[in-house]
């Protein structure tokens, strides 16, 4: 999914020719952006596209965030971040994948690919009944879907949960659910690493 941005003026980004503001839009939403933050890496081409997608890294999603000034175009821009999640199977919006601790109802599955010597590698899929929640299972993948457990164990959710400004903004019950998805997704890390570490290596 492709977030529209509509220049007022010519000229490359963040030049003195640069209109100081732009019209951010897409799938019913529209924004303003403070173009001289705009970093040249998420302008792909002369349109000027501020792009949301399944698989953005978590760079991307923070570059795209310093971009808004306002927290209702950060909730609008989580929002379509969640619209990019891939769907939960059916069979996967189970008991057993429910996250325990959350206001709404959070469903996680996790797949582990044993990787030798590198460790497992974990890959994961989400749903939830609330959109602004899909957004932030979406943030968590970026850091933590396709990552060796010990990368997982040694990155710090919550630091960029805050780094984002979403503390500060979300009720205390959706912050205690973000850290709720984290520990369910540490703590499939460490089971993965745990199970990893019994079985014998042959060389």
């Amino acid at each position: 999914m492709w977030l529209g941005v509509a220049r007022n003026r010519t000229g490359k980004p963040g030049s003195a020719e640069y209109s100081k503001s732009a019209s951010v839009s897409g799938a019913g939403v529209s924004f303003s952006v403070p173009t001289p933050y705009i970093s040249n890496r998420l302008w792909p081409d002369r349109s000027g596209r501020l792009r949301t997608r399944a698989g953005m890294s978590i760079d991307e999603i923070i570059d795209n965030f310093s971009l808004l000034d306002e927290w209702d175009d950060r909730y609008r821009y989580l929002i379509e971040l969640g619209r990019t999640l891939t769907p939960l199977a059916e069979r996967d919006h189970s008991d057993a994948n429910k996250v325990q601790g959350c206001v709404s109802q959070v469903w996680l599955a996790t797949t582990v690919h044993p990787n030798g010597a590198g460790g497992p590698v974990l890959d994961f899929t989400g749903d939830s009944d609330a959109h602004i929640v899909r957004g932030l299972i979406a943030i968590l993948f970026a850091m933590f879907s396709g990552r060796h457990a010990r990368e997982i164990l040694g990155s710090d959710a919550v630091e960029t949960f805050e780094r984002l400004g979403l503390r500060e903004h979300l009720t205390p019950q959706r912050s205690n659910g973000f850290r709720s998805m984290v520990e369910r997704i540490r703590s499939d890390a460490h089971a993965a690493l745990a199970r990893a570490q019994d079985v014998p290596q042959y060389h």
